[in-house]
């Protein structure tokens, strides 16, 4: 059965405006596009009326974190990709860091069994680089390549011996594969649960300093121009890192990175005196320097996207205190709102730029068929309300997860409608279709 979207608005790179327009579904991709003037034939077709909402491409989320399997009481595949279509997300990249830890061809198979059961999305799973993550022994690359797994990471901890990762890039890249770098040097962090800065001097607390991220930065580049291997580093927060990334791609490297939503819109001059833990993450939150360092080399291209990590905890580990409470804060069903009011709606980014780094460029660095709405191409489409004014508001998440500092944070963009594979998997009015 065909689907028409009627009346949506879509972005025309040549005018910088939106037009409005009608495009048909078939078959699972875009079949045909009409101006908005028009009246099409939709006799037996679905019909859905975007009234004047914009159409994008569905978003593309390379790191994410599902908790299943073995965190099932934090996330699980269901929950996880129900909060990622609310959030108009239409493909997502979950994280090995699970127990069992996806280091073997059954624990990818589980998880792409699992998605295409019980999950909403698509779902792009990564395997570990090293048995456990524990740093000490290679998973079998060929084997977890053949089992689905589109890279190798292992997220959660930085993989601490060079030999160790100069085998794991020149293994990956003789298979035609990534490596994606958590970049944390152990020696540094130990104890620590916020950046070295202005709140961690206020409050007696260790910090987490720059280097500690921008020294495994710079020997991975390295160690990638001896290799050959495309190296992806995982959520950048710091100047240091910036300045070897950039260096890296100048000298021919291939070298990408990505940015999380929080790391370019707080610092650690923003965290509450009352150590409010739904503002620890790892990386932690960086200084004001940092931030706009980030923002910056998003805008220049040196660093490529815009990913969530999108980090579930249950409220009883959170409220362990600063100290014990575990890193990481929610982020599928508020990235797109934040970014868009906090840099759009300001003007210091066209909506193509925003958009761009959430859809296209990360379907274009990790070679996906997604991210585009051209005649042909896979129908993963969002449409996104960029008038009405919402509140975040954390009970109303789908995810299990409530652990973000956002909460009551006004905001415009909210998506209303994700469409997968030509398949409408949530709307505002109706929720989740199964």
């Amino acid at each position: 059965m065909s689907t028409w979207i009627l009346n949506a608005m879509k972005w025309n790179p040549e005018t910088g405006t939106t037009e409005r327009k009608h495009v048909r579904v078939e078959g699972g991709v875009i079949a045909e596009w009409r101006d908005g003037s028009e009246t099409p034939n939709m006799d037996g077709a679905q019909v859905v009326d975007a009234k004047g909402k914009l159409i994008s491409p569905g978003l593309i989320d390379m790191h994410v974190h599902l908790r299943e399997p073995g965190f099932e009481y934090k996330e699980d595949i269901a929950s996880g990709t129900a909060s990622a279509a609310k959030g108009g997300y239409t493909t997502i990249a979950p994280m090995p860091n699970t127990r069992p830890v996806m280091d073997t061809p059954d624990t990818i198979k589980y998880v792409l069994d699992k998605a295409a059961t019980e999950g909403v999305v698509r779902v792009l799973p990564y395997a570990a680089i090293t048995k456990n993550e524990l740093g000490r022994e290679l998973t079998d690359f060929a084997a977890l390549k053949e089992a689905g797994a589109i890279g190798f990471t292992d997220d959660g901890v930085g993989v601490q011996n060079a030999q160790m990762m100069k085998n794991a890039m020149a293994l990956a890249h003789s298979l035609g594969m990534p490596v994606i770098a958590h970049c944390e040097d152990d020696s540094l962090v130990e104890g620590a649960a916020v950046t070295e800065g202005a709140f961690s001097r206020k409050h007696g607390l260790k910090g987490i300093p720059n280097e500690s991220e921008a020294i495994h930065v710079g020997r991975d580049i390295l160690l990638s121009e001896a290799t050959g291997v495309h190296y992806h580093v995982c959520h950048v927060s710091t100047e240091q890192s910036i300045r070897l990334i950039r260096l890296g791609k100048q000298i021919g490297v291939n070298v990408t990175s990505e940015v999380c939503p929080h790391h370019l819109l707080l610092s650690d001059e923003d965290i509450p005196d009352n150590i409010d833990t739904n503002w620890k993450m790892n990386p932690p939150l960086r200084t004001p320097k940092d931030v706009e360092a980030c923002i910056q080399a998003l805008e220049e291209g040196t660093i490529d996207i815009i990913v969530t990590d999108h980090a579930p905890h249950s409220e009883e580990e959170k409220a362990r205190g600063m100290a014990r409470a575990p890193f990481g804060i929610v982020g599928f069903e508020t990235a797109f709102p934040l970014l868009y009011t906090k840099f759009v709606r300001t003007g210091r980014w066209t909506l193509d730029f925003l958009i761009g780094k959430m859809t296209s460029k990360p379907a274009e660095i990790f070679k996906l068929p997604y991210g585009t709405l051209a005649v042909g191409a896979p129908a993963d489409l969002t449409l996104i309300d960029l008038e009405g004014e919402r509140e975040v508001d954390p009970a109303s998440f789908l995810s299990k997860g409530r652990n973000t500092p956002f909460a009551g944070w006004k905001l415009y963009g909210w998506p209303v409608l994700t469409m997968v594979g030509g398949n409408v998997v949530w709307t505002e009015e109706n929720g989740i279709n199964r």
